[in-house]
């Protein structure tokens, strides 16, 4: 039986992160470039934007490029910036037709102008799109997002008192989302990588081998059903120690 038959449709997380994984490593077992891995894993995130369209995942969030993904060779990075921009441009009519809604998290004025171009014209073809809401974390990572948001803080003189979880949370560029229910990292690797580190404290985690070019649907429904398995707690005591 495959597992999204297995999947408790009313049980489905509102929303899922994704660090996406393995590319290099993907392309090096086929004898080919780091950047052949990252063109094959611009397919893995189409399919696995339909499935959660399909499944009515409300946010799914995909870590595209960090903070610190800069320090990569150069000819790699112009690569990583070429997709962000053959993947607007072939997808964008689709995806509008199916309702997802385009975000960002991240500086994206640091991005190189067409890229930087073409998210604007995305997000505002699919502003009013009520499905998935697809928000690609580019030029992102949480530790830059934190320090920002303490300097607007400080900008804006918001008093001592008046400081709390919540008015953090509205500072970060992830202040239009709900903390992600499940964060999946594909590739073997068990850390976050400086990925919304904040909103992460009750995420439930997926690791998995499989390489993110090979992450498909079933893969996915597989994190899921994983997902629906656990007793989540967020602080509390679980139902077996009552």
């Amino acid at each position: 039986m495959r597992f999204e038959d297995k999947l408790d449709l009313s049980n489905i997380p509102t929303h899922i992160g994704i660090i996406m994984d393995g590319n290099g490593r993907w392309a090096k077992k086929r004898f080919m470039p780091r950047t052949f891995g990252h063109k094959a894993g611009v397919e893995a995130i189409r399919e696995i934007v339909k499935k959660c369209n399909t499944l009515n995942v409300k946010y799914l969030t995909v870590y595209a490029f960090s903070t610190e993904n800069w320090t990569r060779p150069k000819d790699e990075v112009n690569v990583l910036m070429g997709l962000i921009v053959t993947y607007l441009q072939n997808e964008l009519k689709e995806l509008h037709e199916n309702n997802v809604r385009i975000k960002t998290i991240g500086d994206i004025t640091k991005l190189p102008e067409k890229p930087y171009e073409e998210l604007q014209k995305s997000m505002e073809t699919t502003k009013n799109n009520t499905g998935v809401t697809l928000t690609l974390a580019l030029n992102y990572g949480f530790r830059d997002d934190l320090a920002n948001a303490i300097k607007n803080l400080i900008k804006d003189n918001i008093s001592v008192e008046d400081i709390n979880k919540d008015t953090i949370k509205s500072y970060l560029y992830t202040s239009f989302m709900p903390d992600p229910d499940l964060i999946i990292r594909t590739s073997g690797e068990q850390r976050l990588s400086n990925f919304m580190m904040y909103e992460a404290s009750y995420s439930e985690f997926y690791f998995c081998d499989t390489l993110w070019p090979d992450f498909d649907s079933e893969e996915l429904c597989k994190a899921i059903y994983s997902y629906q398995n656990r007793e989540r707690r967020f602080g509390n005591i679980g139902k077996d120690s009552i």
